[in-house]
């Protein structure tokens, strides 16, 4: 059980929860506990067990009750509680990050099984995601080609992930001092002071930091048509701004000082100064992602994408 990524989310959502309770609360019943955590009766008890083991919780007779609050050294590692489908998730983007992704590209779910170091069940389920939005378009032999993206589709995208965004930040700021979340934005604001020190250097860091921060705030919403939605869309803007390498330093530089804004709202639980600052940098984000689709791979390599 403690290797189970799915006891280990449970854990750390029923540390959350318990965060707002107040000590010597009591603890609603199993099946409560376990619908609000969104797992079995049995993940539930498991988890109960563990954290009266760790002395956060209590078992008397009347039943679980608050006997400290959590701490941050309660949390499993988030790395521990991520499922198979979201570790995929994870490595596909930090592939497109890192890598030459573009418009007709074929990618075999073996190759990627094999690279990601998972079952091509799990590329596959991932891979359909792309399919559903038309971004992807499935060939024998387990070969999947991408499409490309227009300009309206993007626009499309672009205005669902702002209102989602502008969502999920607010339920972020509502969410208690001693949820993780907070000490990880505390780490991203950080990495953004220390690249913008060496700017010069450093630059070419900012997308998976951009990725990093924008990944915290819809993860806030708890809401799964929310995360998958960013999942696709965050891959498709990150894979797209490669095609634009144009005055990159200065639009990264410009997009970190935007993200310390938006941060300083985040930590002011400030909603009206968080819709502001994120208007404002995913305007920003937006001209650039339409410049990016605009010369797209031909006008940036020279040789045209291979079509099928």
């Amino acid at each position: 059980m403690k290797g189970n990524a799915v006891y280990k989310g449970a854990y750390n959502r029923c540390l959350d929860y318990l965060a707002d309770m107040t000590i010597d609360e009591k603890l609603p019943s199993t099946s409560e506990l376990a619908s609000r955590l969104a797992v079995s009766r049995t993940t539930a008890r498991s988890v109960l067990v563990s954290l009266t083991s760790a002395g956060v919780l209590r078992l008397d007779e009347i039943g679980h009750s608050l006997q400290r609050a959590p701490e941050a050294g309660d949390y499993f590692p988030e790395k521990q509680t991520m499922s198979a489908a979201a570790a995929v998730e994870r490595r596909f983007m930090e592939w497109i990050l890192q890598g030459d992704f573009r418009a007709g590209q074929l990618l075999n779910s073996s190759e990627l099984a094999r690279q990601f170091g998972t079952s091509t069940t799990t590329i596959r389920e991932y891979l359909t995601h792309f399919h559903h939005f038309g971004l992807i378009e499935r060939r024998p032999n387990s070969a999947w080609v991408f499409r490309g993206i227009t300009a309206d589709f993007a626009e499309e995208v672009y205005e669902v992930r702002e209102m989602f965004e502008m969502r999920s930040a607010s339920h972020l700021i509502q969410m208690p001092k001693s949820a993780p979340c907070w000490r990880e934005l505390a780490e991203i604001e950080a990495q953004h002071h220390d690249i913008l020190a060496d700017i010069d250097v450093r630059y070419k860091e900012f997308p998976a930091l951009d990725e990093r921060l924008h990944r915290l705030v819809h993860d806030a919403s708890r809401n799964r048509y929310v995360i998958e939605f960013y999942n696709i869309a965050s891959a498709i803007f990150h894979y797209t701004y490669q095609w634009n390498r144009d005055d990159e330093k200065e639009r990264n530089t410009r997009a970190l000082k935007q993200h310390l804004v938006y941060i300083a709202g985040l930590r002011n639980r400030d909603m009206h100064a968080v819709n502001a600052s994120l208007k404002s940098h995913l305007d920003s984000a937006r001209t650039t992602l339409m410049k990016s689709i605009e010369l797209g791979p031909f006008k940036v390599t020279g040789t045209p994408a291979i079509t099928s």
